[in-house]
């Protein structure tokens, strides 16, 4: 709005009145022009931020790209296969010595060597599988197993046949010097 404008709609108006509407317009003005700018700078400062990102862009080979993605999804899927393959081996080891272990090899490196690991490990059931094979095993070499009977030492103060056990601190000082054994066996 110009001076002229409101003089001529309101002729005679005084030089006051027509300051006064000019300051108000001016106000109402104001304020739109700020909130208008500020959206300007930011939609300058939102370009200004594409247009960076895009100069990132220029020049890259798009095709070049595709083929390190699909590179590098098929290396994340090797190694998942890897890792797959790694725990499924630590797993079937972890059945397999709780299988010795409770046959109670003496030697598992040995037993393992008589085992058809490959054979085990490719099995749908490999629990049942893997005892059954330990026990054919200790069948043919009983010799790598050690005995269904508890260890019972010779005591000299008890004497060799002479039925007798262990007294409870006899037995306890011998458990300390032999762990592993079970002491009710001895008394």
């Amino acid at each position: 709005m110009k001076r002229e404008d409101i003089t001529r709609i309101f002729e005679g108006a005084a030089e006051e009145q027509i300051n006064a509407v000019l300051d108000i317009n001016s106000a109402d003005i104001g304020k739109v022009k700020q909130k208008l700018e500020a959206e300007r700078d930011n939609y300058k400062s939102q370009l200004d931020t594409a247009q960076a990102a895009l100069q990132e862009f220029e020049g890259v080979d798009v095709s070049e790209l595709n083929g390190r993605i699909e590179k590098l999804t098929a290396d994340l899927k090797e190694q998942e296969t890897s890792y797959q393959a790694k725990i499924a081996d630590m797993e079937f080891d972890a059945v397999l010595d709780k299988a010795l272990t409770g046959a109670g090899a003496r030697n598992a490196k040995a037993v393992r060597a008589l085992l058809d690991i490959d054979t085990l490990k490719a099995s749908k059931n490999q629990t049942e599988d893997i005892k059954n094979a330990v026990a054919a095993v200790k069948t043919e070499n009983d010799y790598l197993f050690g005995q269904d009977k508890p260890f019972v030492p010779f005591n000299p103060a008890v004497g060799a046949d002479s039925g007798k056990k262990m007294s409870l601190t006899e037995a306890m000082e011998y458990a300390n010097k032999h762990p592993g054994v079970d002491v009710s066996t001895l008394m």
